[in-house]
């Protein structure tokens, strides 16, 4: 029985079938990860520019009168 056991073991342990699968999910995290942090910096870079030129408008608007 232990020896089954150990034969299983050491078959599992040598095998590298799953190992493709488990690098590609790997950087398909790494990428998804990026994206994220990438488009939460682009969209508050975009809210300031939004709130800046509201701003100017309303300033121009103002004064105007």
């Amino acid at each position: 029985m232990k020896e089954n056991i150990l034969r299983l073991w050491l078959r599992l342990w040598k095998d590298e079938q799953g190992q493709d699968l488990v690098e590609y999910a790997l950087i398909v995290a790494a990428v998804g990860l990026a994206l994220i942090v990438t488009v939460n910096q682009l969209s508050q870079a975009v809210v300031s520019l939004y709130s800046s030129i509201t701003e100017g408008l309303a300033s121009i608007g103002a004064s105007g009168q």
